[in-house]
């Protein structure tokens, strides 16, 4: 019961952190999209890290059964070890942007060595003009840079599909109760996140259907 209080604080802390976070880079840093800007039903559908296998082509699937495009904010190295993945991504008519080439935290690397690890992710998608950044922790001098080259997509609806103190049911009740127009949501692209992904994704896409939302990819 103890740890079990002790998690929920942490959780707690981590939402509070998250809302001071926007409030304040939104600010300051008027360039972060954390959400669209839509009087339109609207929303972005974002998947972070990948490609990974099983969960990448599970993802497509549902997709394409859908009938529906999404933005996949992918890992250098993952692309790398699972080129096949990346080129279905891209041969199912969805975006693409740069997650970093080895998911670094902005806040425990120097700029140095940041920069230098989102440019070799950049080099396997050239074209690419979108960022996110790894764990959405960025630096007030990191952004001041990145934004030259980059838009920086961040979200507004976390599905905290890859906490371990969760499950299906309160990834999709989590999803649908905070999604609204011009909403960006992120999921995860890697096997942490499946078993709470897995059961819920296409409900997830249907259930956002039935409420009248589009799905996006303009960014």
């Amino acid at each position: 019961m103890f740890v079990r209080i002790l998690k929920l604080f942490q959780w707690i802390k981590d939402s509070i952190s998250l809302q001071i976070l926007k409030s304040i880079s939104s600010i300051l840093f008027p360039s972060l999209v954390w959400r669209k800007e839509s009087c339109q039903k609207k929303i972005w559908l974002t998947f972070d890290d990948g490609p990974t296998t099983e969960v990448t082509s599970f993802i497509l699937e549902v997709l394409k059964a859908e009938n529906i495009k999404a933005t996949f904010f992918l890992v250098g190295k993952e692309i790398e070890k699972y080129p096949d993945l990346f080129n279905a991504i891209i041969t199912d008519g969805h975006i693409i942007g740069n997650h970093s080439y080895s998911h670094k935290s902005g806040w425990s690397c120097n700029n140095f060595t940041y920069f230098n690890d989102i440019e070799k992710c950049q080099k396997l998608m050239p074209e690419n003009k979108i960022f996110r950044p790894p764990y959405g922790r960025i630096s007030p001098l990191q952004i001041k840079e990145i934004q030259k080259k980059y838009k920086i997509i961040l979200w507004d609806v976390l599905s905290w599909d890859f906490s371990l103190n969760t499950t299906p049911q309160k990834v999709k009740k989590n999803v649908l109760r905070n999604t609204k127009d011009g909403s960006i949501i992120v999921f995860h692209n890697n096997q942490k996140s499946f078993k709470n992904l897995k059961p819920i994704l296409q409900e997830i896409i249907q259930a956002l259907k039935n409420k009248g939302y589009n799905f996006c990819t303009t960014w």
